[in-house]
């Protein structure tokens, strides 16, 4: 497959080099087409985001693309977490307890139903989970937050589900939380483009590479949301969506750069995003444990972060940010030390190590502000120490085949730009997803590292913690598959007519339902 060509202006490579050196920032002037405001209906809310959603598919919502759109709008799960306080909170569930050391007992809001107008029912929700858990259709929430488990259900009465797991889990409702659910009347053999759910908007219409349209669902269950319908149209170009805000085109726009021009209708959140390259270490010249070291040295993670994000995140040394269960404060950022890359190269060189062979640095479109320049920049830096690499912009589907497994055969060495939102706050989800060998989007470990991570994600509290902690301490010791590069800062674009106040969770799960008219008293909504 072709990899798609970056929507984003390429600047001179000198210039990018020269801008990370000396921290300094080339600016590039931006003619926007349409500008100007216009009529538009006050109960619509507008917004823009950088690329289309590929899927509307619930099981799928554990990726940004889809669950900014999808989760808590279209869909809802049976409890969800709030992101300021990592608190689990009711939703379709108003109440779970652990029952046996397997069991969990989940007690369902009455009286809900679908936006078709099917009752919500405790078959749906043990059908959602099965379906998104034990079936084979390779949904993304499985292999992110269940790993291999398979979960077995009941439904006692309508009210009640019953999920059991072959070992204990303490953190199972959390897992739960992922689940968004769907009637079973829902297929079991293909993932759906169009869902149907319980949430306070439904899909209205989707003209497939135009705009995507949702109404107010008439029967939800909660508080009705302030704005009738949601308008989301996409602009790969973060001066164009930030224009649409400045002008009055969009009431919303996402994933602005601090360069973007949206000036003080840009407001700037702490997202729970990382960013980093993911070295495929199975593959030469990548299998070599120095040349992975190059890499890491090789990379300007402060000089990246206050050049090209503006200071808007911190550089990383581990691939989930603070506030998660496991963050591990005491490890230091890999200095930037191009000499000392140049002769771990060197020394692989002399001993037969293929260090010439071309490697593909993959990086995907509109993921994040300036990423087109981000990946130029690593690419001169990999260059400069001695490595053959060739960037690969591509769209969101292409990237992913190279991100989740079953990975593509024959693709050579690459170096993927991945980044990872741990939404949940418990670092169980990183470590699964990325560390596991076997991990649905990790290229490599050991036998040993994924016992270390079995047996901590069976403690509860402080030990939870601490194992957790020396996991991410060891594993640039033992395993080395990333190159982390920066814990990365939001900015939304917000036009004064709306109130809205974005979190941690904003960058993959936006409620609409937490967007009113600007001075308008919520509780008068209907």
């Amino acid at each position: 497959m072709k990899p798609a060509p970056s929507d984003r202006p390429a600047w001179p490579r000198q210039r990018l080099v020269a801008a990370i050196a000396g921290v300094t920032v080339v600016a590039t002037g931006c003619t926007v087409a349409n500008s100007g405001g216009g009529g538009y209906d006050p109960d619509t809310l507008r917004i823009v985001l950088s690329q289309e959603p590929p899927t509307l598919e619930p099981c799928e919502s554990s990726l940004t693309s889809t669950g900014v759109v999808v989760r808590s709008n279209i869909t809802e799960p049976l409890v969800e977490r709030d992101p300021d306080t990592g608190d689990l909170e009711p939703l379709l569930a108003t109440e779970w307890r652990q029952t046996s050391p397997t069991q969990w007992t989940f007690t369902l809001r009455p009286d809900v139903t679908f936006s078709d107008g099917a009752p919500f029912t405790s078959e749906d929700a043990a059908f959602s989970i099965d379906r998104a858990v034990n079936s084979d259709l390779q949904c993304n929430v499985d292999g992110y937050v269940f790993g291999d488990e398979e979960l077995t259900l009941q439904t006692p009465d309508p009210n009640t589900v019953i999920v059991g797991t072959s070992e204990p889990d303490p953190i199972l409702p959390l897992r739960i939380s992922f689940v968004e659910i769907v009637p079973r009347t829902t297929s079991t053999v293909e993932k759906v483009r169009e869902p149907i759910g319980t949430g306070p908007y439904a899909i209205a219409d989707w003209e497939y590479g135009q705009k995507l349209t949702l109404s107010r669902n008439p029967s939800y269950w909660g508080e009705a949301p302030a704005f009738g319908r949601a308008e989301y149209q996409w602009r790969s170009e973060g001066s164009v969506r930030a224009a649409m805000v400045t002008n009055d085109e969009t009431d919303i726009a996402t994933s602005l750069g601090p360069e973007d021009g949206a000036g003080d209708l840009g407001v700037p959140f702490q997202n729970n995003e990382t960013t980093a390259l993911r070295m495929q270490a199975t593959e030469p010249p990548l299998d070599d444990f120095r040349v992975r070291q190059a890499i890491n040295y090789a990379v300007n993670r402060a000089g990246i972060v206050k050049a090209l994000f503006r200071d808007l995140g911190e550089p990383a040394a581990q691939l989930i940010p603070t506030g998660v269960v496991g963050y591990n404060d005491d490890l230091p950022i890999w200095p930037h030390d191009i000499e000392r890359a140049k002769a771990l190269v060197a020394e692989a060189k002399a001993d037969g190590v293929p260090v010439d062979t071309q490697i593909r640095l993959i990086g995907r479109t509109a993921q994040f502000p300036k990423i087109a320049e981000t990946i130029e920049v690593m690419q001169s830096e990999f260059t400069e120490i001695g490595l053959n690499v060739r960037i690969e912009m591509m769209d969101t589907a292409a990237q992913l085949e190279y991100q989740l497994r079953p990975f593509p055969a024959n693709t050579g060495p690459y170096l993927l730009m991945i980044m990872h939102g741990n939404q949940a706050g418990d670092a169980a989800f990183t470590l699964d997803q990325y560390m596991l060998s076997d991990g649905p989007q990790a290229a490599y470990g050991t036998a040993e590292f994924d016992r270390k991570i079995r047996a901590a994600e069976e403690l509860t509290d402080k030990a939870r913690q601490d194992a957790f902690a020396e996991l991410f301490a060891e594993e640039p010791q033992e395993i080395m598959q990333m190159a982390y590069l920066a814990h990365m800062q939001g900015i939304l674009g917000k036009s004064p007519r709306i109130a809205y106040t974005p979190n941690s969770a904003t960058g993959d799960e936006m409620r609409l339902s937490a967007m009113t008219p600007a001075g308008t008293d919520r509780t008068n909504q209907s």
